[in-house]
């Protein structure tokens, strides 16, 4: 999937001791150019915070995946970003890819003899 927008925060990065080593996390949050800005934080982790510097006020496109895990009960999610590309100074307008933000649709009562199975 991918959003772009400009990223209004950088938040420090994160580090721990796991399995499989020392590891290193860190969030931004993005601002789409919506009629009504949506507001998404993302993560990088481990070598992609080296190879994506991103700064405050830059406007990007993200690729990312999401992931969710149950932990004691609670299921967390996370936006994991595997590419980012930088669309130049901040004032350029961009959107949010359009599947990701298409409004709902109704879909029509079934009449007899339809398909559906609804």
């Amino acid at each position: 999937m991918e959003i772009s927008g400009k990223i209004i925060a950088v938040l420090p990065i994160a580090t721990g001791q796991g399995k499989n080593g020392t590891w290193r996390s860190q969030d931004y949050v993005l601002e789409t150019a919506d009629q009504y800005p949506k507001k998404v934080c993302f993560n990088l982790f481990g070598d992609k915070i080296d190879q994506f510097p991103i700064a405050i006020d830059e406007t990007v496109n993200v690729s990312f995946d999401v992931e969710s895990r149950e932990y004691n009960g609670r299921w967390y999610t996370t936006i994991r970003a595997w590419k980012i590309d930088k669309n130049g100074s901040g004032n350029a307008p961009v959107a949010v890819n359009s599947a990701a933000t298409a409004p709902f649709e109704v879909a029509p009562a079934a009449s007899e003899g339809s398909d559906l199975p609804f």
